[in-house]
């Protein structure tokens, strides 16, 4: 299972992508670098807020998942 500063890391990592590419598709459309950047940044405060929720949520499902020796010593422990 992932810890939270590593689900945090991941969503920062994909934010900042996500905010470089909304920036430019933003100026594409507006033609605006503010207002692209304007749009980028909400789009980056709300993909990174549900990213993480998202991501949370799914480290509790175990479908999917194999469980390994290592994992079944570590869930006894816990």
């Amino acid at each position: 299972m992932d810890t939270a500063s590593r689900i945090f890391t991941k969503s920062v990592t994909w934010q900042v992508m996500g905010l470089f590419s909304m920036t430019l598709i933003g100026f594409v459309f507006t033609g605006s670098v503010t207002l692209g950047g304007g749009i980028a940044i909400v789009s980056s405060i709300l993909g990174f807020i549900f990213y993480f929720l998202h991501e949370m949520v799914w480290s509790n499902i175990q479908w999917g998942r194999k469980i390994t020796e290592t994992n079944a010593q570590q869930d006894t422990r816990n």
